[in-house]
């Protein structure tokens, strides 16, 4: 199995699946827990000595891990952390950011999403009017525009209020609708 190699794109589908790929390999509580190593091994028992060496293991292997599997970029970041959980919770905060920084990424996800609302019914209507006409029928642009205006959802009521009071929608143009509502 190769681990997924981070570049500092997409970081939450890449921590997903560096957290399986660790599991699978026993590390995941390594990168988790952040085993701090004693000071001193004298006074442990053979078992406490047994459970420190194999903790000490993991926490290696998981420091390896983590750093083999980011661009050479963002090893040099990293390099100087010795923590497993330590280098886990800085690539957490530096590319996924605080609840105000993912906040902000929703509210773009969601403009996006309006957005795309908008040109892909658009061009779905314009499709039809392309096949229509394609069969020598004439379809005007005043009946798409009547269409989409009819059937657009109410979050953009407002916005259709300020294109009437700006523009005559009996003359606008098919493209001028369009980047009305996108901008």
């Amino acid at each position: 199995m190769v681990p997924p190699i981070f570049n500092g794109e997409k970081y939450n589908t890449w921590v997903v699946r560096m957290e399986t790929y660790l599991e699978v390999l026993d590390l995941w509580e390594a990168v988790k827990e952040g085993y701090i190593l004693p000071c001193s091994l004298e006074n442990l028992t053979a078992t406490q000595l047994k459970n420190h060496n194999e903790k000490k293991t993991s926490k290696s292997k998981a420091n390896t891990y983590l750093f083999t599997i980011v661009s050479f970029i963002i090893f040099t970041c990293i390099m100087s952390l010795k923590s497993t959980n330590v280098i886990w919770d800085y690539l957490k905060t530096k590319y996924e950011g605080d609840d105000r920084i993912k906040s902000m990424q929703v509210m773009n996800l969601v403009r996006d999403f309006e957005s795309e609302f908008n040109k892909e019914y658009f061009e779905r209507l314009l499709n039809i009017e392309n096949k229509v006409r394609l069969l020598g029928y004439e379809f005007k642009d005043s009946r798409i525009i009547e269409k989409f205006l009819i059937t657009i959802p109410k979050r953009f009521v407002a916005t259709i209020s300020i294109l009437e009071n700006i523009n005559d929608l009996s003359i606008i143009t098919l493209v001028e609708l369009l980047n009305s509502l996108q901008a």
